[in-house]
């Protein structure tokens, strides 16, 4: 039986508008129950983090926003459109590969590997997508790319294939790559845990300044440095359910929940 969660909400901004909206969200993996009826809402410009230990469901949940994996039962909407699904008499029907490729181009997703055509540079793996998916003219694709990827910091490095750049470098074209395609929600699946240590700042500051542009962001991370300081909201997740969610800075301080109290005492 799952525990009932601790939600303790957080203040946002009165006029933003709800762009995430997630409602009973259920996923088996066969016989594995990963998602446990997920109630959850993002308003525009929020930055939403959530943590909690390995195997708690937190990047499955994230990777259902985007219809990476289906979900077993709720629902999942982006901009008031239902995501993946379209509903007919209360039942859900799964849209065309081709239909739900144009609801995730307003999606982006940076993930723990970097994922970058190894035979690109970066200026061309950030190029890839606007081109290719979106049919951008080449020559509006390089300026915005390029303008991308000084905003990471890696105008100098715009030439440069992955193999020559560092794992941070390899993570801030990632990001790029990902905003190259103009999105209203950015989803962020433990972007720093594959980096070295000495690699993590780099990344989390390219993270930090996204956030004060007002995208709006779902961060899967252990970074709790970050989630104190650009958090909006912060939400700890175990055995897939929200055990306690709401202002970071008194989610950390003070947790209501002793699960929360124990994740807390090892991470900080």
């Amino acid at each position: 039986m799952s525990t009932p969660a601790t939600i303790r909400h957080a203040a946002p901004a009165p006029t933003a508008k709800e762009l995430v909206r997630i409602e009973g969200v259920h996923k088996y993996f066969g016989e594995h129950h990963v998602l446990r009826g997920i109630d959850m809402t993002v308003k525009q410009g929020e930055v939403a983090v959530l943590i909690g230990p390995s195997g708690s469901g937190k990047s499955t949940l994230l990777r259902c926003i985007n219809h990476l994996e289906t979900i077993s039962a709720g629902r999942v909407w982006v901009d008031d459109e239902l995501i993946g699904y379209r509903e007919r008499s209360g039942k859900l029907h799964e849209l065309h590969a081709k239909e739900i490729a144009t609801q995730r181009r307003n999606i982006g997703m940076v993930f723990q590997r970097f994922n970058l055509f190894g035979h690109k540079t970066a200026l061309e793996n950030v190029m890839e997508a606007p081109v290719q998916v979106k049919g951008e003219d080449k020559a509006a694709a390089k300026k915005r790319a390029t303008e991308l990827l000084e905003m990471v910091g890696l105008g100098s490095r715009m030439h440069h294939y992955p193999a020559q750049l560092s794992g941070g470098q390899q993570q801030r074209v990632a990001i790029a790559r990902a905003l190259a395609m103009d999105p209203e929600l950015m989803l962020f699946d433990e972007p720093t845990s594959a980096l070295d240590p000495e690699l993590v700042g780099e990344v989390l500051n390219v993270m930090k300044d996204l956030a004060r542009t007002g995208m709006t962001m779902i961060v899967v991370t252990h970074e709790i440095g970050f989630a104190r300081e650009v958090g909006d909201t912060l939400t700890f997740m175990d055995g897939g359910v929200v055990v306690e969610s709401g202002n970071p800075r008194e989610v950390i301080a003070n947790p209501q929940h002793e699960r929360t109290q124990s994740f807390l005492s090892k991470v900080l």
